[in-house]
């Protein structure tokens, strides 16, 4: 009788143990690049399930004028604060999938707000005009190794630009699509 009694106690508290949440990183940091540009980020634990993402980096833009004959590519400052909500970190626990360094499929608002501080272009005399925008987006990271991983996602939503006075403007506020395929080191 005391053995079986020793074995059920041995298996609940081993029950109970195993039903922790599973959880996203108190704090993690980081440096991405991908084909348009380079960040760095850092996610800050808001929830279990929820982290803040912040971002700053540069985004890269091909731009073109057959009126003017200009072509080439810019780099722009981009800041971008990100709520993530990663959805299936217990199922991925449960099946013994890795969720370290947020590794998990995510829905997020993207905000993103490009200043007019300085632009690093192959043309002088480039206007750059500023923008924010709101992005709801899906998608996922994963891991390669301890440091390294990859991320992609997809979200359609909203541009706004900042009209100058010397610059007309079609639309000041239109379509945004949200597109990436990054990988990254992960400190």
């Amino acid at each position: 009788m005391k053995k079986i009694l020793l074995t059920l106690t041995f298996c609940g508290l081993t029950l109970i143990m195993k039903s922790q949440n599973a959880s996203v990183e108190q704090s993690t940091f980081g440096i991405q690049t991908g084909i348009l540009g380079i960040w760095g980020h850092n996610e800050l634990k808001l929830s279990n399930q929820i982290a803040l993402r912040s971002e700053l980096g540069f985004d890269t833009g091909i731009y073109g004028s057959k009126a003017n004959e200009v072509d080439g590519l810019i780099l722009a400052p981009t800041l971008t604060i990100e709520p993530r909500w990663y959805y299936n970190l217990n199922k991925r626990e449960r099946k013994s999938k890795r969720i370290d360094g947020n590794s998990g499929n995510f829905i997020s608002i993207k905000t993103t707000y490009h200043p007019d501080w300085f632009i690093i272009a192959n043309e002088d005399n480039i206007n750059f005009i500023s923008d924010i925008s709101i992005i709801p987006t899906w998608g996922i990271r994963r891991n390669i190794g301890n440091h390294f991983n990859y991320e992609t996602g997809i979200g359609i939503g909203y541009v706004h630009y900042f009209k100058e006075d010397n610059v007309v403007l079609l639309n000041e506020s239109g379509v945004a699509v949200n597109l990436h395929l990054r990988i990254g080191y992960r400190f």
